[in-house]
């Protein structure tokens, strides 16, 4: 039987990164179907024949539940197969470090160490066994950690005859870039509630996430030659950059944390004649992500009145929103995760609000309740990224514990809260 470690290992190295600026649609890449293939063979390996992976990579299978425990409600499981188009994925070279506290050195050829004042967290593992990369590129712990546990726990309960009720599992493309859940089947899934595998420390579960909006600027100049621009050019790079000042300087991703929301501004490209940025709006309150998109749209128009009607377009487009909203009357799914990280050895779990989003976020929209459950990686999205051994079989540990039926009837039936 391969161990979860073997898993990440395997999955770590197939490049399966979206890709922003790809095809419309799902997958923006056509190399996530490497990853969804493997995925389908390895379910069919593990006996689960129904297994398929459809047009457009979305990987579904289903494990029935036990006889005499069809009773329980069916239970999803999903993680995402891209990694993040952030930091390249191509060729990742995983190993296994283990560390003794201070700084971790990653490639020594390279000079590439991970230091600890820079990452505090990362002393908290000491003398634990860490999955990296090499340095050269991110590890793909996101969200093939959480891949690669689901699998785990599946072949380890199928292997010990644990009973359990139904299990939907699905594994979904392009969840990096925003479109994990455009393209999902929740009706076709038929799981009663979900959880994504998707978040960061293993003792950490999350059910609030942002409200978002991204929202793009057109702003349009004037050129004409520099030696003759006097009361005449509208120059559109210097007007984005007037545009932005007005936005709260302080209210940027590198100035908040926690609760607090923000404006970021993630590209920005042009000339004197056009210019274009594209920014994210995030907050976790409906009443102030409202009002932040006011505020930008009222930017707009304060540069249309210093610069003319039509010099600057601003198309605001709601992304998803707070899921805590729909989940706050259903708490007793939160309580089922809580328990099941405390049956695995959590002494005390913690609940963060995720300053970003999840596929659970958009389906539980969708109509398929769907918190985040840990998958035990750090440093997501970067070079840094990093998962410790005994964290990766913490989760394989919650997910069994998370089905078991004597826990689902304690705490669903029961309504625990």
């Amino acid at each position: 039987m391969d161990t979860v470690v073997d898993r990440l290992v395997r999955y770590a190295k197939i490049y399966s990164e979206s890709d922003s600026y790809g095809q419309s649609g799902t997958p923006s890449a056509q190399r996530e179907f490497d990853m969804a293939n493997l995925l389908v063979e390895e379910l069919h390996g593990l006996g689960i024949d129904n297994a398929f992976v459809d047009q457009h990579c979305y990987v579904y299978a289903w494990v029935p539940a036990t006889p005499g425990y069809e009773h329980l409600p069916a239970i999803g499981l999903i993680a995402h197969m891209d990694t993040s188009p952030d930091m390249t994925g191509k060729d990742v070279k995983p190993q296994i470090l283990h560390y003794e506290g201070g700084d971790l050195i990653l490639n020594r050829e390279q000079n590439i160490v991970m230091e600890a004042a820079r990452f505090p967290e990362l002393t908290k593992f000491a003398g634990q066994d860490l999955v990296c990369s090499d340095g050269t590129t991110l590890l793909g712990a996101d969200d093939k950690a959480g891949i690669a546990i689901i699998l785990q726990a599946v072949e380890e309960l199928l292997a010990e005859g644990a009973p359990h009720g139904k299990l939907c599992l699905g594994f979904t493309p392009d969840e990096e870039i925003g479109r994990g859940a455009s393209n999902f089947d929740v009706t076709g899934f038929g799981a009663d509630f979900a959880y994504t595998l998707d978040g960061g420390d293993i003792t950490d579960y999350e059910y609030e996430t942002f409200n978002a909006a991204m929202a793009t600027v057109t702003v349009h100049g004037f050129s004409i030659h520099p030696g003759t621009a006097k009361d005449r050019m509208k120059n559109a790079l210097l007007m984005s950059m007037e545009f932005n000042a007005l936005l709260p300087a302080l209210e940027t991703p590198g100035h908040t944390e926690g609760y607090e929301g923000f404006f970021h501004l993630q590209e920005m490209s042009g000339k004197v004649e056009e210019a274009r940025m594209v920014y994210i709006i995030r907050d976790h309150s409906m009443e102030r992500f409202q009002e932040r998109k006011a505020a930008f749209q009222k930017a707009a128009e304060e540069m249309n009145r210093r610069y003319g009607a039509g010099t600057v377009e601003a198309k605001v487009e709601d992304q998803y929103y707070n899921m805590y909203e729909v989940l706050k009357d259903h708490l007793e799914i939160v309580t089922l995760a809580e328990e099941a990280m405390k049956a695995a050895g959590v002494a005390h779990p913690t609940h963060s609000p995720i300053r970003g989003g999840t596929d659970g976020c958009m389906l539980t929209y969708k109509g398929l309740l769907c918190p985040n459950l840990p998958c035990g990686g750090h440093n997501a999205h970067g070079r840094f990224e990093f998962a410790p051994v005994e964290s990766l079989k913490t989760g394989v540990r919650t997910v069994k514990a998370l089905v078991s039926p004597a826990l689902v009837e304690r705490v669903i039936s029961g309504k625990e809260q």
